[in-house]
């Protein structure tokens, strides 16, 4: 059975320190939800998720437009999926620029931190959902063919709970 947690905002940013990808989703131009995966900074000390992008990007064009995104993180390795929704803007900020940068950035952006059309997506996280696990994946893998055998219904284990920032 499904339990609540009480994670903290420190907890969430724990939980997605070492995922190095993202999905962003922002509104496209006919309104619907326009899903992409990036490379993300992580997220500071106010909550705050950095990503590194290009000044002509779709999605710089859509949040100006419509900030409101969601960021979703997963490692399923580990049973955990986070889903934080907040506003977002563009940040031009050089100095933030140097400090997210990474020599990973340039697969994306070949000219390096220096490109004039680089620049930086700011999320400020409003809230968070979460599920995760205590529980490896060969025990839950155990727990679903055991009820896949005795025909009774999957009883989750699994931590959820809303964290506000």
């Amino acid at each position: 059975m499904m339990k609540n947690g009480k994670k903290s905002q420190e907890d969430i940013r724990e939980m997605v320190k070492d995922i190095q990808f993202a999905i962003i989703c922002t509104i496209n131009q006919k309104g619907n939800v326009h899903s992409r995966p990036m490379g993300t900074q992580g997220i500071d000390s106010d909550g705050n998720i950095w990503f590194l992008t290009a000044k002509d990007s779709e999605k710089v064009s859509e949040i100006k437009k419509n900030p409101n995104v969601c960021v979703s993180y997963a490692d399923p390795s580990e049973n955990t999926y986070i889903c934080i929704m907040g506003e977002a803007e563009e940040v031009n900020d050089q100095r933030k620029i140097n400090e997210c940068w990474t020599p990973i950035a340039k697969a994306w952006i070949p000219k390096g931190k220096d490109d004039p059309n680089l620049t930086l997506i700011k999320v400020k996280s409003e809230e968070a959902e979460y599920w995760d696990s205590d529980s490896n994946k060969l025990v839950v893998g155990i727990k679903m063919l055991s009820t896949l055998m005795t025909g009774k219904k999957y009883e989750n284990e699994n931590a959820y709970g809303t964290v506000k920032f």
